[in-house]
């Protein structure tokens, strides 16, 4: 399997600087969530590091790469094209970096859009894209602090701010971030979905 020092390397190489940038922040991001949430580091780090291996392929790559592996795509290219790059990155990382570990093959596939059932690397990956340091939205350095106060809670405000601002710009919101939404708050509010 790939190391975490590879994987820099890998991304360096591979992604434009401003990506390469990006993933940074997202790898420092999440390895503060794993340590403040009892998660491997290791794990966090490499996950960030490959989350998005796959964003600056061609649209035609990537729709190929997530038609050929549907399961670990979760049948993204049925799905708006946004999303295709997440499960593109997990094929990547299995197939050409030797990652098999399931942690974090699907926190890199669901980083775009959350899933139900979310587990804490899922979660940690997912914020820690949203809200990594060089986003400066409105809302980003609240969003960030909340994820560090409280990583359910604040995965609960990210996928909300998703879902209105998918809305707002008249764009699909898809499925799997409905699913996420949904099932975390009804697991954190206790099930009554207030």
């Amino acid at each position: 399997m790939i190391t975490v020092e590879e994987a820099k390397r890998l991304a360096k190489r591979t992604l434009s600087a401003r990506r390469y940038q990006h993933t940074m922040n997202v790898k420092k991001l999440a390895v503060e969530l794993a340590k403040r949430n009892g998660a491997d580091e290791k794990k966090a780090a490499l996950a960030a590091l490959l989350h998005d291996i796959a964003k600056e392929l061609p649209k035609d790559e990537l729709l190929r790469i997530v038609r050929e592996d549907a399961i670990i795509t979760n049948n993204a290219a049925q799905r708006p094209a946004a999303v295709w790059h997440g499960g593109a990155a997990a094929v990547l990382a299995r197939d050409r970096y030797g990652v098999d570990d399931p942690e974090i093959l699907s926190a890199i596939a669901c980083h775009t859009t959350g899933k139900a059932g979310m587990g804490t690397l899922d979660k940690i990956i997912y914020m820690a894209d949203m809200a990594s340091y060089e986003r400066d939205y409105p809302e980003a350095e609240q969003l960030r602090g909340d994820v560090l106060a409280d990583l359910d809670r604040g995965t609960i405000e990210g996928l909300g701010m998703s879902i209105a601002w998918l809305k707002q710009q008249g764009k699909p919101v898809d499925s799997e971030t409905l699913a996420a939404y949904a099932d975390l708050r009804a697991r954190y509010y206790g099930g009554n979905n207030r």
